[in-house]
């Protein structure tokens, strides 16, 4: 391939990401959506719509698959949602400095969905690839595939494999075959409020208590197990002049396997209030459970490292990252995963996001040749 293939490469990637996809905006999905819809069909795919909840654009479903063809197939998973809100392309606009392509949601990942699009718009015609492919792209990843989950794991069990087109990691363009599982905690307290100068001994500070459990909280992080809790987002009181009443917090937490998550979610449960008069509730929700790194994953593997040695690079395995994505939804299901097999390049959720201009030829026949072969 030419470098004016890696031109056309990316004047498509250009209008996709001036198409701004910002996860809060309905009305900014819905045009993203309409977008890639239109440039599936002008690839000769079928493509559709399916709306997935009105708190969540739509969900996106462009496949190859003959009439009455129900064989389980190869599932190519994106998402079109971005993390930048509208307004972000003026403080990172589109332009190429060096070999580096830059734009808000190039590298996570609208350069990586090119890439698998345009691939399977070259096995377009039913039968041309050794099995029937679906493409699904989501529109709420970057905010915990909410409304998408359960349509994800619809197509993924109906699926040989999945390939997804996350991001391949910055440090040498590799893919991902384990990633941890990821979860939220919610905690509350629930205090007595009381003049702050007059009555003060009359309170009890829901705040003072959250101190207490964000310490135990934090405590739980176990770098040894691969364990990590982290307190992100704290509010309580409402004036500083009264003994505050409420405080809550929302927690992250990462674990490597179900043993983690299930030992997390104990120590948890069993947190209780140092002051007896402050009233403790928590949450545990494991949001999106562990990719483990499974015999047919690696098989899996070997085959699309194949497909980019036919390509002209190797293809390297990352070590496990603490990152989710939706392929930990279709990994749980058993189905053998391949992730960041996107575009190369680096600074997702940044205002440095870029793809590598040079990698793009490369990273295109490698999709070529994987959905053509893989069988």
């Amino acid at each position: 391939m030419t470098h004016t293939t890696a031109l056309d490469i990316l004047a498509h990637i250009r209008r996709w990401t001036e198409c701004e996809s910002p996860s809060q905006s309905l009305q900014a999905l819905g045009r993203m959506a309409d977008l890639i819809v239109a440039d599936a069909r002008m690839l000769g795919l079928q493509a559709e719509l399916h709306d997935i909840g009105a708190e969540a654009g739509p969900l996106i479903h462009i496949h190859n698959r003959a009439p009455g063809d129900s064989r389980a197939g190869i599932m190519v998973l994106a998402h079109y949602d971005t993390v930048h809100p509208v307004g972000t392309l003026q403080q990172n606009p589109c332009r190429i400095e060096g070999d580096r392509f830059y734009g808000p949601g190039t590298y996570d990942m609208k350069a990586g969905t090119w890439l698998a699009l345009s691939a399977l718009g070259t096995v377009a015609q039913a039968g041309s690839s050794a099995l029937p492919i679906d493409m699904v792209i989501v529109p709420d990843e970057e905010t915990g595939s909410t409304a998408s989950r359960s349509h994800i794991e619809d197509f993924a069990r109906r699926a040989r494999y999945a390939l997804v087109c996350e991001p391949a990691r910055a440090d040498g363009g590799r893919c991902v075959t384990a990633r941890k599982g990821t979860g939220f905690i919610w905690v509350n307290t629930h205090g007595r409020p009381a003049h702050a100068g007059v009555q003060h001994d009359k309170g009890r500070n829901a705040i003072k208590e959250m101190a207490h459990q964000i310490l135990a909280l934090e405590a739980l992080t176990d770098y040894a197990r691969g364990i990590t809790v982290s307190v992100g987002l704290i509010s309580g009181g409402t004036t500083s002049n009264v003994v505050p009443e409420h405080c809550q917090v929302e927690v992250d937490f990462r674990v490597p396997d179900a043993a983690g998550a299930a030992w997390l979610k104990a120590q948890v449960e069993a947190l209780r209030p140092v002051d007896p008069d402050v009233a403790l509730k928590v949450e545990f929700k494991l949001n999106r459970p562990p990719m483990d790194r499974t015999e047919a994953t690696a098989a899996l593997l070997h085959r699309a490292q194949a497909s980019a040695r036919a390509a002209g690079f190797e293809l390297e395995e990352a070590p496990p990252t603490g990152g989710g994505s939706d392929a930990n939804f279709t990994a749980a299901l058993g189905v053998p995963t391949l992730d960041g097999l996107g575009a190369d390049g680096d600074g997702a959720h940044t205002l440095h996001e870029h793809i590598l201009v040079s990698t793009l030829p490369a990273r295109q026949a490698f999709w070529n040749h994987l959905l053509q072969h893989l069988d």
